[in-house]
């Protein structure tokens, strides 16, 4: 497996670029790839191109996080506005805006049936739960306090949620925190099952593998990248080779590499066979901020994609097979 370099686009956004997410293809267009900027905007590009699509704007502050609906329809941009803005990926109209306390917005997910948009709660120690349909707050799942911790303790900032993941078949959810605890619900149930362990710094992204709902990946500013096993508890294995914090982790769509972006300025990918780093991409010169693989569909698609986003302003594209 490997990366190669495809294209680049040095000043994508006026300012540090974020977020990253695909939006899946529809019957009338290909994959697209959608970018959130502290520039306060919204990008949607050509994905082999990387040519500018349309550019949202909207957000009042820096965009955070950006997810994309399943059906490729839809998609949704978090500010540090506190808003999240629901849109039409074609038209740009806005479907629904949400509203939240100041630093209660941070990463976001639709799970996989695109039903749900759950949004990481930040200070609120929560996950929050949107009804796709009617655009209600239908649950918050909490973080339970540790029992060790009294109510005097300021554990309660400890709880910071910075991250978030569905499991592929959408019955668990992940939620990372500010104290390097990994959390995880029983969606159907609403229901907290237990932490996982090991981070000893913030959880800053999560990403459950594509091909078993068990294994969940996490990133964290310890320089590490752990495999965990989520149901069972325990760590499957532990990959360190970033020199700093690492803030982001995708999951190749076949299941047998990752992709993580960090601080340290590169792009690594991993075999998972030898839980280890087979390729670094030094090609930002700041830090790297998103990394995400492009979904497997669409007409005529059959090349792997792999997209980063850094604050040098640049996105770049490589080709992964």
């Amino acid at each position: 497996m490997k990366l190669a370099g495809l294209k680049s686009n040095e000043n994508a956004h006026d300012e540090s670029v974020w977020a990253v997410t695909w939006v899946p293809a529809t019957e009338s267009r290909p994959a697209l790839l959608l970018t959130g900027s502290l520039d306060e905007t919204v990008k949607l590009w050509k994905p082999d191109e990387l040519v500018l699509q349309q550019t949202n704007t909207g957000h009042c502050l820096g965009v955070v996080a950006v997810a994309a609906h399943p059906s490729g329809i839809i998609a949704a941009s978090a500010s540090l506005d506190s808003f999240v803005r629901v849109f039409d990926v074609d038209t740009n109209a806005t479907i629904a805006t949400l509203e939240a306390p100041p630093s209660e917005v941070w990463q976001m997910q639709f799970d996989p049936k695109g039903s749900i948009l759950a949004v990481a709660g930040g200070s609120s120690a929560s996950i929050k739960l949107w009804d796709t349909a009617t655009w209600k707050l239908i649950d918050t799942l909490s973080i339970p306090r540790p029992e060790s911790s009294k109510p005097t303790d300021r554990a309660g900032n400890k709880k910071f949620v910075l991250s978030v993941a569905w499991s592929p078949d959408g019955r668990r959810l992940a939620c990372g925190s500010m104290d390097g605890t990994i959390s995880i619900f029983d969606v159907n149930r609403a229901k907290f099952l237990h932490h996982l362990e090991g981070h000893y710094m913030p959880v800053r992204s999560l990403a459950y593998s594509p091909v078993d709902p068990r294994v969940l990946f996490s990133a964290s500013d310890d320089s590490h990248v752990h495999m965990n096993d989520a149901e069972g508890k325990s760590l499957i294995g532990a990959m360190s080779g970033h020199a700093s914090w690492v803030l982001s982790v995708d999951v190749s769509p076949d299941g047998a590499a990752i992709a993580t972006g960090s601080s340290d300025k590169t792009v690594r990918l991993w075999d998972l066979n030898m839980r280890a780093a087979v390729q670094t991409m030094t090609n930002h010169t700041d830090q790297v901020w998103g990394v995400a693989f492009r979904p497997p569909g669409g007409a005529g698609v059959r090349a792997g994609r792999l997209a980063s986003v850094s604050d040098d302003k640049s996105i770049l594209l490589y080709d992964y097979s």
